[in-house]
Order: C-alpha cells, then sequence, then structure tokens
C-alpha cells in the first residue's frame, strides 16, 4: 500500500499545480473520497472556462460514479451557479472545477454539502483528503465514455478516452451499480431567484459597462439580458471582454490587481456609462467602477449594501471582516441594524451568518453573502442591489459612496512579504501597544486609536503579511500611518 500526499488540498478548497498537484487521476479520487465521505447519492458539478476543466470535471464524475452516486453536470457555470444548484436542487452537495483567478497552469475545485453547506478543513476536507491520499498498487482501467455524454457547453471535453486510475483502499466500490450521469442547465430558474432581490419595476435607464474578463460570467448576462429585455427594463450592457476563452487573452481575470482595471474604467469613460462592473474567473466576486470610471474599494460597497438591505429590513444583522471596520459600522448602526464582527474568510463569514440568522455580510475583498442565497456569496446579487440603488436615489454613484469615502479613507490592502509573519506581528504590536486604547485579535491584530486603525494579518492562502490602514477623515494620515508601518515591516522582509 503507498498513500501519495496531495498538496492541492488547502485550508478552504482544492487549488494545485496542473500535473503533479492536480490532474485526472487526482480528481477521479477527490470524487471517490468525496461521495464516500458525505454518502452522497446525487450531486451537482460544474466547472469554470479553464482548457482542463471539462476533463478535470469529467474525471471528478467518474470517481463520483464508481461510487455508486448519480452525478448531475450542469456545464460551464460560475462558482455560485453550483452554490444555487446545490440548495434548489435535491442534491447531496455540489462541486465547481475552477482556479478563479489563480495563474494559467493552476486549477481547483470548491466543495459544499447539502443546502450549499460549505467544506473546509475543519468541516470535511480534510477527511476527504485523507480518503483520497491512501492508494494501492493495483491499477484499474475504465473506459470514460461510460455514462459520460459530451458537455454541450464546451466541445474541448475529452469523451470516450480510456484512462488509468489507481484503486484506494477505503474508497468502496459500490456493489449494486454505478450512477448515472444526466446534463442539466438551472440557469433559468438560477436567474429567476437573482430578480427576487431588486424589483424589476424601480429599475430605471441606465448604461452597465460589463467586464466578465473572458471567464464564466458571460452567459449569465446574456440571461439577465435577456431577461430584462422581456420585462422591458431599460438597462444597456456595453460588454468587453465577454466571450468565454480559457486562453485568457485579455490576462488573468483578477480586478482586485489595479493592473488589471483600466479595460473596465476606460470603457465607463469612453461610453459615459452609469457604471462599471468586473467579475473574476469563476464571478463569486463583483469589482464596482463610478460613473467616471473610478474603482470603488470593496469596503465601502460592503455599506452601501448593508444600508439598503436595512432600509427594507431594520433591525437586522450584518457580519463584517476585521481588516477594516469603521465605515460598516458606523453605516449598520446608523441604518438600523446590528453590526458583528467575523474572522475573515468564506468560510468563517458564512459560519457566522448561519449562527446569527444574518441577512447580509461583506468583506472588503469583494466577497459579498446573502442569507437568501443559503448564506452564500454571490457576484452578480451585488450590482444589482446598487443598480435599484441608483435608480431609486436618482444620484451618481460617486455620490452615493464619496461621502462614507471621505469619512474614512483607507489604505486599500497592502502586502508584503517577511522572513515569519506572526513574529512580525507581534513586533510591531508591542511598538503600538502602549499607547493604543483598544487592541482586537480576531483575526490577525487590529489596532485602535481615536482618529486611526490598523490591522495586520497573514493570508489564508499565501505567505504573505497584510496591511489595512483606515482614518477618520484624514486622507493624508493614511499615508503617513503607511510609511511608519511599513518601517516596522521593512525589518523583517525576505
Amino acid at each position: 500500500m503507498t498513500k501519495q500526499t496531495l498538496t492541492c488540498f488547502k485550508a478552504y478548497d482544492i487549488r494545485g499545480k496542473l500535473g503533479e498537484e492536480l490532474n485526472e487521476d487526482i480528481a477521479y479520487r477527490i470524487g471517490r473520497a468525496y461521495a464516500q465521505h458525505l454518502q452522497a447519492k446525487r450531486v451537482v458539478v460544474g466547472g469554470d472556462v479553464r482548457l482542463t476543466s471539462a476533463e478535470l470535471k469529467n474525471a471528478l464524475a467518474n470517481g463520483l460514479m464508481d461510487a455508486g452516486c448519480d452525478v448531475i453536470d450542469i456545464g460551464r457555470a460560475g462558482t455560485e451557479e453550483i452554490y444555487f444548484a446545490a440548495f434548489h436542487l435535491d442534491v447531496d452537495g455540489g462541486i465547481e472545477v475552477t482556479a478563479s483567478h489563480n495563474p494559467m497552469d493552476y486549477n481547483g475545485m470548491k466543495l459544499v454539502a447539502r443546502g450549499a453547506v460549505p467544506i473546509s478543513g475543519d468541516t470535511g476536507l480534510k477527511a476527504i483528503q485523507a480518503l483520497a491520499e491512501i492508494s494501492v498498487g493495483r491499477v484499474l482501467t475504465r473506459q470514460d465514455s461510460v455514462g459520460l455524454k459530451p458537455d454541450l457547453q464546451n466541445a474541448a471535453a475529452p469523451v470516450g478516452r480510456t484512462s488509468v486510475r489507481q484503486d484506494t483502499v477505503g474508497l468502496k466500490p459500490d456493489l449494486q451499480k454505478r450512477g448515472s450521469l444526466t446534463q442539466s442547465s438551472i440557469l433559468d430558474p438560477y436567474v429567476d431567484h437573482l430578480l427576487t432581490y431588486i424589483e424589476p419595476a424601480a429599475i430605471k435607464s441606465l448604461k452597465l459597462v460589463v467586464n466578465a474578463g473572458n471567464g464564466a460570467a458571460g452567459h449569465v448576462i446574456d440571461a439577465l439580458e435577456a431577461r430584462f429585455k422581456q420585462l422591458n427594463i431599460p438597462v444597456a450592457f456595453i460588454k468587453i471582454h465577454h466571450e468565454a476563452d480559457g486562453t485568457f487573452p485579455n490576462g488573468i481575470p483578477n480586478p482586485l490587481l489595479p493592473e488589471n482595471r483600466a479595460a473596465t474604467s476606460d470603457a465607463v469613460k469612453a461610453h459615459q456609462a452609469d457604471m462599471g462592473i468586473a467579475w473574476d474567473g469563476d464571478f463569486d466576486r463583483c469589482f464596482l467602477f463610478d460613473e467616471r470610471g473610478e474603482f470603488i474599494e470593496g469596503y465601502y460597497i460592503v455599506g452601501l449594501l448593508a444600508a439598503a438591505f436595512l432600509a427594507k429590513q431594520p433591525g437586522e444583522k450584518i457580519i463584517h471582516d476585521p481588516r477594516l471596520t469603521w465605515n460598516t459600522v458606523d453605516v449598520v448602526k446608523q441604518s438600523g441594524g446590528i453590526p458583528i464582527q467575523s474572522k475573515t474568510g468564506h468560510a468563517f463569514i458564512k459560519e457566522r451568518m448561519r449562527a446569527e440568522n444574518a441577512i447580509y455580510g461583506g468583506e472588503m475583498s469583494a466577497h459579498h453573502y446573502f442569507r437568501d442565497f443559503a448564506y452564500c456569496d454571490s457576484g452578480m446579487i451585488p450590482w444589482l442591489l446598487v443598480a435599484e440603488l441608483l435608480s431609486r436615489s436618482g444620484k451618481r454613484l460617486s455620490q452615493l459612496v464619496g461621502e462614507r469615502i471621505a469619512a474614512y479613507p483607507c489604505s486599500g490592502e497592502i502586502n508584503y512579504r517577511v522572513s515569519d509573519v506572526n513574529q512580525t506581528i507581534e513586533r510591531i504590536l508591542s511598538h503600538y501597544l502602549p499607547q493604543a486604547p483598544g487592541v482586537d485579535r480576531t483575526d490577525g491584530v487590529s489596532v485602535e486609536f481615536a482618529d486611526w486603525r490598523f490591522n495586520l494579518r497573514g493570508s489564508n492562502t499565501e505567505p504573505l503579511l497584510r496591511l489595512n490602514v483606515e482614518t477618520r477623515g484624514d486622507l493624508p494620515a493614511v499615508a503617513r500611518h503607511v510609511r511608519q508601518l511599513e518601517t516596522l515591516i521593512e525589518g523583517s522582509a525576505d
């Protein structure tokens, strides 16, 4: 018996370099392990536009079917379409094959259980990893074409090919029958659900630049556009980088990086649009640009959406992360809501939202979570809500967020490579501690003074130290405090 360590298993999901870290054999074993761990009978799968996503998805489906599980393949899809399917359909869970904004030579998977409950390191991912890692020397051959049909949305999907896969100790074959595979679309009910968050009749004439980044968002934009036309909603979509293309001719879609924002910003200005919207590869995050083409930090969108929910349902709870907080807390309290801080990361936010039955949760990283979306994050719901806000208020987006940006200017997240993340955090804390009236350790360390605060934390996914600084109405002070902190950080840089 041999055991292969699978390094593609991370804290929240599966991500790895193609080849040794993630391949069809590993995908197959993940499918077998997932089905056995959950004792799953029906599972929904989907994949993003990566060139390897279809073949990895087919291998994953074979593993699920060999464990006796029926598989519903929804084709090319974003992560939130799998979330929706997992709570909309009668299934035991769902798996999205996606590398989101990782480099070209990577791919991965995001796993949820019944009801779209996340599966992470503390809730089953490690157990699935342990099952998938144990293998024996005996090799089985099977025709992958058994039960598999071509991916109707991705002609590159390999079908009818023979693969070699390792049988696994603990991954028990179903002695009764192999599971089946069916292909289905959930696009129409998914779009129906998206439109429940707004009053379509309230939407007034808007011109929107939409940048799918050649990722998976395009088909949803097209479906929403068609539905808007049916409902006579006067929204014009200006589409850039719209066609799904796994070669990513315009670069990996990650609008969080400043160098990836120019195309959206320039199109907003060229077309005199009311708003720009850009998504990452699996569109679970959306990034907004105002009518001047200015990028809006996700932090301020959290406050904007919180106020929108509380205007309709005052008294509700709002979850936020600890990196930047003052604006969110201020807006939520002014709007009659209850702000609750949670550790950063989708698994923590979702868990806290369920525990508190919060109506909405937001992170400055542009992840937005919704109670009626099974507490999951969506990259489509936020811009629909903002479009409704623009229509109802009659204001420009810059006006809706401008006052808040001026009240609580921030640095945005700045990343540093240091020799020891935890040691650096403790050393900087000891420097400020004598003069700091408030210290919080919810995530890393947050240090608050009367007129400014900062948060330092290690990345959950990369060997990086992350810094965020905000002040009370003093923009020049943001840069000054960042420089002071950088001086201390530089002593620990690699």
